[in-house]
């Protein structure tokens, strides 16, 4: 075949809606999925095994979160950030190579044809796809349990603001986007390494690794001005939309950080793989 016929053929091969489609209906996937479901009813059921707690005009973000449910919203994104969201980006970034060798069907994608850049481009963005719409449907989902569980009121913070149903909604939206972006380091990193190695647990288990060792470096004070750097020192910087007074500065600086850093990893993960031997 001419060299004519083979670039529409191999832009034709692996389409992002057939691989997307692929990654959704895994097992993993909707394993992922069905325990994000499952979250904000275990919230709700621990909060009603619990001695009650304040009618929510006290300080405790336990008590807020019973409040209504923007409060649940909240919160459950709150203790999702700094692990679950985290193992589920790295699961779905570090597993889309790997997964492809374990099923021996890496080499046959490569001869089909598919160019190594599309077919690495192709897996990261079914990965990321699926990661946000992670994002969206644990606040949607925990939005309607909180609906049923605690009723409509509007947001309460800790110091007392309080932000109607008009203004919640774009900044939830900033939240969930602001998320996406900080996550992107740890995709980049699970990324890298499922394209060095073909054991999905390791690239996945290598991400949450090092995202861990970063939460430990980041409570060190003696290191200044140099936690800035490390990805996880702004991951909570999307509660700041939700203050009376937001800031942005620190979103900007978090998402400007965890973009140089996915650029710089996901660069490194189409070098290595140019040259990676997988066909002998």
């Amino acid at each position: 075949m001419s060299a004519r016929g083979t670039a529409p053929a191999a832009s034709r091969a692996l389409p992002l809606r057939a691989e997307l489609r692929r990654q959704l209906g895994r097992r993993r996937t909707r394993l992922s999925f069905l325990f994000l479901l499952l979250l904000p009813l275990l919230l709700v059921g621990a909060f009603a095994l619990g001695d009650g707690g304040s009618d929510g005009g006290g300080a405790s973000f336990v008590d807020l979160a019973q409040t209504g449910a923007p409060n649940l919203v909240v919160f459950t994104l709150f203790a999702s950030t700094g692990f679950l969201l985290v193992v589920l980006a790295a699961l779905f970034h570090g597993d889309a190579v790997p997964s492809e060798a374990s099923w021996s069907s890496l080499r046959y994608l490569l001869t089909a044809p598919v160019p190594r850049g599309r077919l690495l481009t192709v897996k990261l963005a079914a990965a990321s796809l699926t990661t946000l719409v992670a994002l969206v449907v644990l606040p949607l989902w925990t939005l309607l349990v909180g609906l049923v569980a605690y009723g409509t009121e509007p947001y309460r913070g800790l110091a007392g603001e309080t932000i109607g149903w008009a203004d919640f909604w774009p900044r939830l939206a900033i939240a969930v986007a602001y998320l996406f972006v900080n996550l992107f380091f740890v995709a980049g990193l699970s990324f890298l390494v499922g394209t060095i190695t073909d054991a999905p647990l390791g690239a996945v288990g290598s991400a949450v690794l090092v995202t861990i060792v970063s939460s430990i470096l980041d409570t060190i004070d003696a290191l200044g001005d140099l936690r800035e750097a490390l990805p996880t020192h702004f991951q909570f910087a999307w509660a700041g939309v939700l203050t009376s007074d937001v800031d942005y500065a620190p979103l900007a600086t978090g998402a400007t950080w965890s973009l140089g850093w996915a650029l710089l990893l996901v660069g490194a993960s189409y070098v290595l793989f140019a040259r990676k031997d997988v066909l002998s």
